[in-house]
């Protein structure tokens, strides 16, 4: 999951950072928004969190730029301000929630987790595919009771991912954004993707068959569930 921070702060700004990689986030920052408004212009993100007291810009425009240039990004707003009328016209221009500062991290994490729910229609962070249990909040896969210990950071994220995007096909160059960040090199391997399906499929094999996880000739892959 890619998320843009917009934060003058520089403190807060790296604390956020800290935060959200520490929680298998990957993080751009900018401190300003004539610089935001460059990379909202050019990147695509999955969460946008917009603070509205910028030195150089108003938040506000930036919240409109992203809903144009970033119409799938999560927008959250972070603001001391207290005007109610400030955050209804956020909240009118798109934005997907609203914290005030200060505010707890934690509390900023699990309104994300809600916001990727709703998005993606998932009524719980539990999800059950076959015979295993994703539990998309602690990371963690069981199978009949079983903890799955191999499955690596990179192969979960790749598993909720696809989960998210259930029954969807992503290619590998969707997949590689999203999970690794863009891909900016001509080194790139597009067969990436697929030594790292191969191997959850081997380590998954132990425990059951993930036949929910498809294979689409000449595409990418999917997750496909009825739930």
């Amino acid at each position: 999951m890619n998320v843009l921070i917009i934060e003058d702060e520089e403190a807060l700004a790296g604390e956020l950072e800290l935060f959200l990689t520490n929680h298998n986030y990957i993080t751009e920052v900018c401190y300003n928004g004539r610089t935001a408004s460059e990379k909202i212009a050019i990147n695509m993100y999955d969460f946008i969190l917009i603070d509205l007291g910028l030195p150089d810009y108003d938040g506000l425009d930036l919240l409109k730029e992203a809903k144009k240039n970033n119409p799938e990004a999560a927008c959250i707003i972070l603001t001391a301000r207290v005007e109610v009328n400030d955050r209804v016209r956020g909240l009118d221009l798109g934005a997907d929630d609203y914290l005030p500062k200060p505010f707890s991290l934690l509390e900023l994490q699990s309104r994300m987790q809600a916001i990727l729910r709703r998005k993606f229609g998932l009524k719980q962070s539990i999800v059950e595919l076959g015979e295993f249990l994703i539990n998309l909040t602690d990371r963690i896969i069981t199978c009949q009771g079983d903890v799955v210990n191999a499955i690596t950071k990179k192969e979960f994220d790749l598993i909720a991912y696809l989960i998210m995007h259930k029954n969807r096909t992503l290619t590998r160059t969707q997949l590689s954004e999203h999970i690794w960040g863009s891909i900016i090199n001509d080194d790139y391997d597009s067969n990436y993707i697929d030594a790292h399906i191969k191997n959850i499929r081997k380590k998954l094999n132990v425990y059951a068959s993930p036949d929910w996880l498809e294979t689409v000739r000449g595409l990418g892959y999917k997750i496909k569930t009825n739930a």
